[in-house]
């Protein structure tokens, strides 16, 4: 349906896929979740060829936000629902049928756990004393879970070219209206690796376009994920934390600032790469819209690198001369 742009049979396999709110009522918590995949698989479709969905199928839009409030998530699929809850297989959802689609879900489907992992990580941390002799290990098992984005993105660069992202997959997670608010679609930009930018070091920084990119994007992920944003937002950072400690004396603290950089570089080689794929799928020549899939442009990638950058920076400036970082 979607590689013959059919609008109408689309519309029709949306409406016979809607369920009836008593039909909801009786659903569990996973076949909310299912509800929603399945729905949103065909929003996005829909929206993809040009056209609103919610008004071409009665009863929809309450059916939409009844599921978004059992779940506690926004009244449409998200990057979860698209990857996480997708079976693979026979039955897996997609939008083209084409092989360069499953590696762009396989990247979420891989790194969501991981970045699981360093959540709980970063809360670890942020509740332990510096001299607490797990602090070092903590920072090391952060290190080794956020490595699975440098893995994801690598398999993204070899395997998808940048025209299938910009011209074939981008379109379909293009807004849509429900309950009176554009909605972005369930783009791999929304896994909330934000998360462990603000435990790290994004607490202490206020760019503007960061913090608007941050609070759009935290509504589009888990409930118990979302509400670290509050937690951890006015708590001060590791990179701070560490910082403040190390400059009066930083010997005690080596072992921790090497760490800190090695967790650092992890977010470093994938912000780069990620820009890089960014800037050849959004060239002129190729793109088909000028902000990303997750509302951001090219310059606010650029930003957020530059930051990552700069305090990666401040744990390697503040290892003594000799001492490897």
């Amino acid at each position: 349906m979607n590689a013959a742009a059919d609008v109408p049979a689309l519309t029709a396999a949306l409406r016979r896929l809607t369920p009836s709110l008593p039909e909801v009522a009786a659903f569990d918590f996973c076949e909310c979740l299912a509800a929603m995949r399945d729905l949103g698989l065909l929003l996005g479709s829909v929206k993809r060829h040009g056209v609103q969905p919610v008004p071409l199928v009665p009863g929809l839009e309450p059916v939409l936000v009844e599921l978004g409030r059992r779940t506690d998530m926004i009244p449409r699929d998200t990057v979860h629902h698209y990857t996480e809850w997708n079976p693979l297989g026979e039955r897996q959802r997609m939008y083209t049928g084409d092989p360069q689609e499953t590696v762009l879900m396989g990247g979420p489907r891989a790194s969501i756990p991981e970045l699981g992992r360093a959540l709980e990580r970063c809360a670890d941390l942020a509740d332990a004393d510096l001299a607490d002799p797990d602090f070092v290990p903590l920072l090391d098992d952060l290190s080794d879970a956020l490595g699975a984005f440098e893995t994801a993105i690598g398999d993204v660069v070899a395997r998808v070219s940048p025209e299938f992202f910009a011209q074939q997959m981008r379109p379909y997670y293009e807004e849509v209206a429900v309950a009176g608010r554009d909605w972005l679609g369930p783009a791999a930009a929304h896994v909330p690796l934000y998360l462990a930018d603000l435990a790290l070091w994004a607490a202490d920084d206020n760019d503007p376009a960061y913090e608007a990119f941050l609070e759009e994007s935290a509504e589009h992920t888990l409930p118990a994920w979302r509400a670290l944003v509050a937690q951890w937002r006015d708590r001060p950072s590791i990179v701070r934390r560490l910082r403040e400690a190390a400059e009066p004396d930083p010997e005690p603290w080596v072992r921790h600032l090497a760490a800190l950089h090695r967790v650092m570089r992890r977010l470093v080689v994938f912000r780069g790469r990620h820009l890089g794929i960014a800037r050849k799928a959004y060239k002129e020549e190729v793109r088909l819209y000028e902000l990303g899939s997750g509302g951001g442009s090219i310059g606010l990638l650029q930003s957020i690198l530059d930051l990552t950058r700069d305090n990666a920076a401040i744990a390697k400036s503040l290892v003594p001369a000799g001492r490897p970082a």
